[in-house]
């Protein structure tokens, strides 16, 4: 089969969304408001041409080395193209060439990417069995319930044209994007089945908030404040670094502007208090969990997991065949701090994902050489 002949060029924000209107899904990260919302980064809309038909998009951010105007090229998630057809007619390199040739053109150092494409997959039972295996600390060395030629073929290709994978050290997560996720798959499922498949534990607790009067209900921008406190609160107990009240105002604006209904904030309260907050993002029939907090006080009542329900209600309703808990690190150590989200998650009774990963291109070896070094060193 021959290899399509494709092109690639900027285009404006209004084209970029409406090709991902016309896709059944595709990540929130590659979204023309995102690039509104990293404003570290320098945003531009790729498309992908064959003749004059656009068949595929990116959102890339260009960060810029200080004085030398070379900028590092990221497409986080991306691109949206057609990575399923190309690996199974070879033709990968039809699409990436020409990418590649644009970002040299710009004077970019180096290409980040991170496929948007699944290599392996374990059922909620393999991980929880796995994780109670004292022989076992990293997923990635649990036989996979599934693997998928694409990603397979993607990550083939990949190594062979000198792209660099890019790992976490030490099990946690990588500098960019989780290439382990958690995904509840909702695609023909009824309520009744979701509730069917989550452990004990998670339908026990969905009953308990209920039973304790947990109400939860949508917010707007300007609950942004109440679930900014909470959200602080967490990152103090749990020892992550919070990001301030401006940036979820500026995310809201911008992902609200580009699609009334692409991000939605869920609070959870108990007789006034507010146990529990969230953010949802949908694109098309993917929805993710972006962001949470809850309330070391009223931990009892089982706020988290009332929260969590309804929002998969709400994006089951809302037509989303996938309901993403966002990323999880492969450790397995019940010793490791991390262990307890990856139980968290798994108790929902969805399927951790292995995605492709995120993959370096250096175009100026010294360059990228000084850049690697300095974020392994910060």
């Amino acid at each position: 089969m021959s290899s399509p002949v494709l092109s690639v060029r900027p285009i404006d924000a209004a084209t970029h969304v409406g090709h991902l209107r016309s896709l059944p899904a595709a990540s929130f990260l590659q979204t023309p408001a995102w690039g509104q919302v990293k404003t570290d980064w320098r945003p531009e809309s790729l498309g992908w041409f064959d003749g004059g038909r656009l068949v595929g998009v990116a959102l890339v951010l260009h960060r810029a080395l200080p004085r030398l105007g070379r900028t590092l090229a990221y497409l986080p998630e991306g691109p949206v193209i057609d990575w399923a057809g190309a690996a199974q007619s070879g033709s990968l390199a039809a699409w990436l060439d020409p990418m590649t040739a644009h970002f040299r053109s710009q004077k970019a150092f180096a290409v980040r990417m991170g496929p948007p494409v699944v290599t392996r997959r374990w059922e909620a039972a393999t991980v929880k069995k796995a994780v109670a295996d004292p022989a076992l600390s990293r997923l990635g060395a649990v036989p996979a319930d599934a693997a998928e030629d694409t990603g397979t073929a993607v990550v083939e290709h990949l190594r062979g044209a000198g792209w660099r994978l890019q790992t976490a050290d030490g099990g946690g997560f990588t500098a960019g994007q989780p290439q382990y996720v958690f995904q509840v798959p909702m695609a023909g499922r009824d309520e009744d089945a979701l509730l069917a498949a989550m452990n004990q534990q998670w339908r026990r607790n969905i009953k308990k908030a209920a039973k304790e009067g947990v109400e939860v209900h949508t917010g707007d921008r300007a609950d942004l404040a109440s679930f900014h406190a909470l959200y602080a609160e967490t990152a103090s107990r749990d020892g992550f670094t919070p990001r301030p009240l401006p940036y979820f105002q500026l995310m809201w604006d911008a992902l609200s502007a580009e699609d009334p209904d692409r991000i939605r904030l869920y609070l959870a309260e108990h007789e006034g208090d507010l146990v529990a907050a969230t953010t949802l993002v949908r694109v098309g029939e993917h929805a993710w969990y972006s962001y949470g907090a809850s309330s070391a006080a009223k931990r009892e009542v089982r706020g988290s997991n009332a929260v969590q329900w309804q929002m998969m209600r709400d994006a089951r309703a809302a037509g989303a065949t996938v309901y993403d808990l966002r990323g999880i690190t492969d450790t397995l150590d019940e010793a490791d701090p991390h262990v307890g989200l990856v139980q968290f998650k798994v108790g929902t009774g969805g399927e951790a994902i292995e995605y492709a990963g995120e993959w370096d291109l250096p175009l100026n070896g010294v360059l990228y050489r000084a850049f690697d070094l300095y974020m392994r060193r910060r």
